[in-house]
């Protein structure tokens, strides 16, 4: 029966550091169901994003140096965004005043909500990493994702490279995290997937609310393809690292070595 006391504890601090994540998905749930006036759906969509982030910080959800990593990783994704749109990935399909080269300037939030995510969790859990490569390390590696995600289209995809160099870097990495004051651990790599793992799902309700649109997608609805779950598996690593990067900047205590 205490295991189910610390799943329920678990589950509800999960979802409260899901604030800004749900928020966006009941934006996308009210704009396709309701016609905004005078607005086009992806404008309110960014509106209504901006004031979300607005109250994040307005009620001390987020602090000020948090918002500065979340904004990072929103120009991080804008920049994918751009990218990947002019690559034929993906399409947002419909008009917007605030579109550009096909890129609505609300996607990016949706990058930014997974920054939040990492910061809301890291302190309502008490995150604290063992045995976190050094910074001339993960810089070069996050750096070498995001790259991939530009260069594949061109030369060889070396995501699975990239994926199998992980277990190398990361082979004594753990996370621990304290849930109802129970430390637990758990293995930098599973968790970096069981993250990723879920925002796939929370992508495949996104596309199904019409926030943008695979090849697949353009006639009806169908499930992300599953490959997609390895390029948020590489994108939460690179998010983790700017977000350790400022908590460890602030806490000489985050990072355990053993």
């Amino acid at each position: 029966m205490k295991y189910i006391k610390y799943l329920i504890y678990f589950a509800a601090q999960q979802a409260l550091s899901c604030v800004f994540p749900v928020a966006i998905f009941l934006i996308l749930a009210i704009s396709k169901v309701i016609s905004i006036p005078f607005l086009y759906r992806y404008d309110f969509i960014l509106i209504a994003c901006v004031i979300v982030q607005v109250m994040m910080v307005h009620f001390k959800l987020e602090t000020i140096e948090e918002l500065k990593v979340i904004s990072l990783f929103h120009i991080i994704g804008l920049v994918l965004e751009l990218y990947k749109v002019h690559m034929g990935s993906w399409a947002y399909p419909e008009y917007a005043i605030t579109k550009f080269w096909g890129v609505p300037l609300y996607s990016g939030f949706m990058y930014s909500s997974v920054a939040s995510y990492i910061c809301q969790a890291w302190r309502r859990f008490d995150l604290k990493f063992i045995n976190w490569p050094s910074n001339y390390i993960t810089y070069p590696l996050a750096a070498v994702i995001y790259t991939n995600f530009f260069s594949h289209h061109y030369i060889l995809d070396l995501r699975w490279f990239i994926v199998l160099s992980l277990f190398v870097i990361f082979l004594k990495s753990n996370v621990e995290f304290k849930v109802y004051k129970k430390c637990f651990k758990m293995h930098l790599v599973l968790s970096f997937f069981l993250i990723g793992f879920f925002i796939w799902v929370a992508e495949n309700i996104s596309t199904f609310l019409g926030a943008w649109k695979y090849p697949n997608q353009t006639e009806t609805w169908n499930i992300v393809h599953l490959q997609k779950i390895s390029s948020w598996f590489l994108l939460v690593i690179i998010s983790i690292i700017i977000v350790a990067n400022l908590k460890l900047k602030h806490s000489s205590d985050e990072i355990c070595n053993t």
